[in-house]
Parts: C-alpha cells; structure tokens; sequence
C-alpha cells in the first residue's frame, strides 16, 4: 500500500510524533476544553489552532532543510550532506514553542 512512499527511520518517526500529538491532544481536549488566547501569534487561538500552526511550520522546516542541504553542505564545507534529524529537532522544538507561547 505504502509502496510508493520512501519510509525511512526519521520520516516514521515524524509520522508517528504527529499522531501521538492528535491523539495527546484529542485526550487534552475531553479532559479540559480548550479556551482562545492571545499569545504572540496575531490572533487569538485554540490549543488545536497552534497545533495546526505549529505542524504546517514544522512541515515547511524539514521541506526547507531538504531543499537547501546541499547548499548547507558547501557553505559550511561539511564532509557529509547534513543529518536529517537536525530539522526534525528543530521543527519539533519549533512546533512546541508556538503550542506554548502562541
């Protein structure tokens, strides 16, 4: 089914952290309702908003490291094209950063 897919370790891992959050979050969501606030982001927002916000960030993170990472390689004269788990780390410590502040 997923034949057509490239599923490497750090694509699985971000799949998986993505539904583990939906599911955390689903959990949150019954056990105290969500209420909007206004944090740095432009607009007042649910927990479920900044998840969403935070997830299309993440995704444009990783999209942008993949793109750009032979070009990280010749700027900073790496041996090695970069490891793909430095933008998972970021865009992980990105997406909790806007759940938390935005």
């Amino acid at each position: 089914m997923f034949n057509w897919m490239m599923w490497t370790l750090p694509t699985t891992v971000f799949f998986i952290c993505i539904v583990l959050m939906l599911a955390g979050m689903t959990v949150w969501e019954f056990k105290s309702p969500t209420v909007l606030r206004k944090g740095f982001l432009p607009m007042a927002t649910t927990r479920g908003d900044r998840l969403f916000i935070g997830l299309v960030i993440a995704a444009y993170i990783n999209l942008a490291y993949l793109g750009l990472g032979e070009q990280f390689e010749s700027w900073f004269r790496l041996d090695d094209p970069p490891s793909v788990w430095v933008s998972f780390v970021v865009s992980m410590l990105t997406l909790v950063f806007i759940i938390r502040k935005g």
